[in-house]
């Protein structure tokens, strides 16, 4: 008997992939990996597997702790095999603990609402400001091993892409990686090349007990592990596009953007120029791995998307103001998804820049007393000064804030201006007593405005609003509204 007809004659289920077998046993998982070499991954020996199995545990346990258990020895002596026994070993097994295949993310990707994006976004901030940092990983070495094998894989199933669509997409994407080389070379000794996850897409994480938990890093080729961290949530952001759930996609992004900020330093924002190349890089990824799976049409549509990434339109800069209360975050998530290059707009809220000045957290809240004039003067000096890097950078950019002075209205105006770029400005405007119904139900949030604030601000003069007002009682109108005025111009 050998050891695959053990496991298999003990389990429940058996999954086999390209490269290893997991078998399905009580309450735990026991994975094994196939002896194969495909050149990115070699579990040819004994030794090669263990020391694949041994990462893999390490580098899992970093994120899911609970499942990830102990790289096993199975051992056999005479004619039995037994796990961790006295006898030779013959192959290594991680055990995991079982979980309801239901609950991974691709199985039910409506699932992912906005809350959910919220905590996937802020999850994966905070485990690449833990991640180690790698020298040698990201930049252009680890981008570009991808991008070739890509060109590799798609020429091979050109039949099935299309040869002149595969050649367009190539050739886009490699003048991309050359004109972003420095950049991606900057950002490397910047320390953004990180232990990353490395497969970070639904199928890959885990929904449990209301949190998400990440699982089946890669740990058999660092080139695909020590990567770019915009590069490992690119995965996740791409995934979620595609599949049209481009809200959640939007807010993960802007949930990433928020915590990460709060981690890296302000080069974190410039590095959202290279977005289009991500995406597409990871959408090409996927393009030949579905259609080596027979599935045509699927392969296709993640080609057309890699190209679509690779065309990002023109940013422009939109400003939404109003009084606490008025809706203007409701309206900016509302519309960035439909704003710029894919996953949309990138949505600087005065309340979280706040919150970063303050070194809170974002749901923490702030004395009233450190609303003071310098301080508001500060939060809208550092929206202005990020939102300039962003627009340099190609993002368009949603300014989500009171905007109650004129001179801010014209700062915001000239910015726009300066990076010579569109500008669009609404001004939601309602009743007083909406505004304090909608303040004093708010749980949850990073505003820290009540119904004093709002008091306040309706005490002092705004002078001559110049921008196309809307009814912040129906924010479909004014999102509608304001994506009509986009398009116009």
């Amino acid at each position: 008997m050998s050891v695959h007809d053990w496991l298999a004659a003990r389990a429940e289920r058996v999954i086999e992939t390209s490269c290893a077998w997991v078998f399905l046993e009580g309450e735990r998982a026991l994975k094994v990996k196939k002896p194969v070499d495909y050149g990115f991954l070699d579990f040819s020996t004994l030794d090669k597997r263990r020391w694949a199995l041994e990462r893999e545990l390490r580098f899992n346990r970093v994120t899911a702790p609970d499942i990830y258990r102990a790289v096993r020895r199975i051992t056999r002596r005479a004619d039995s095999f037994a796990f961790d026994g006295e006898g030779e070993t013959v192959e290594q097994a991680l055990e995991m603990r079982r979980f309801d295949p239901d609950a991974v993310l691709s199985q039910h990707p409506d699932h992912v609402d906005a809350a959910l994006a919220e905590t996937l976004g802020r999850t994966i901030a905070r485990f690449h400001a833990g991640a180690e940092v790698r020298p040698e990983g990201g930049g252009v070495k680890a981008l570009g091993y991808t991008i070739r094998t890509n060109a590799e894989h798609l020429r091979a199933m050109s039949g099935v892409l299309g040869a002149e669509d595969s050649e367009r997409v190539i050739a886009a994407t490699d003048a991309a990686l050359a004109a972003f080389t420095p950049l991606l070379e900057l950002r490397r000794a910047q320390g953004y090349g990180r232990r990353c996850h490395g497969d970070l897409h639904l199928g890959n994480i885990l929904l449990e007990h209301g949190e998400p938990v990440l699982f089946d890093c890669i740990e058999f080729n660092d080139l695909l592990s020590e990567i770019d961290v915009l590069y490992d949530i690119a995965f996740l952001i791409m995934d979620l596009w595609f599949r049209g759930r481009r809200e959640p996609a939007n807010r993960v992004l802007n949930a990433y953007l928020d915590e990460a900020a709060r981690a890296f330093p302000h080069t974190l924002w410039d590095g959202l120029a290279l977005l289009p190349l991500l995406l597409a890089t990871r959408a090409s990824v996927r393009a030949h791995v579905t259609a080596n799976q027979d599935q045509p049409d699927a392969a296709r549509a993640y080609l057309a998307a890699a190209a679509d990434h690779l065309a990002p339109p023109a940013a422009r800069l939109i400003a939404i103001g109003g009084l606490s209360g008025t809706g203007k975050t409701t309206l900016a998530r509302r519309v960035a998804p439909d704003l710029g290059a894919a996953p949309g707009a990138v949505i600087l809220r005065s309340d979280e820049i706040r919150k970063r000045l303050a070194g809170v957290g974002p749901l923490d809240r702030i004395p009233r007393g450190s609303y003071t004039s310098r301080r508001s003067a500060e939060t809208y000096g550092e929206m202005f000064r990020l939102a300039g890097r962003l627009l340099d950078a190609g993002r368009t950019v949603v300014l989500d804030a009171v905007f109650l002075g004129p001179e801010l209205r014209a700062a915001a105006e000239e910015l726009a201006s300066e990076a010579g770029v569109p500008f669009h400005g609404v001004w939601l405007e309602g009743r007083p007593e909406l505004l304090r119904a909608r303040l004093d139900a708010r749980r949850g949030d990073a505003s820290d405005a009540d119904a004093a604030v709002l008091a306040e601000q309706l005490t002092r003069e705004t002078g001559p609003i110049g921008w196309p007002f809307a009814d912040a009682g129906d924010h479909d109108a004014a999102a509608a509204r304001l994506l009509a005025q986009t398009l116009d111009n």
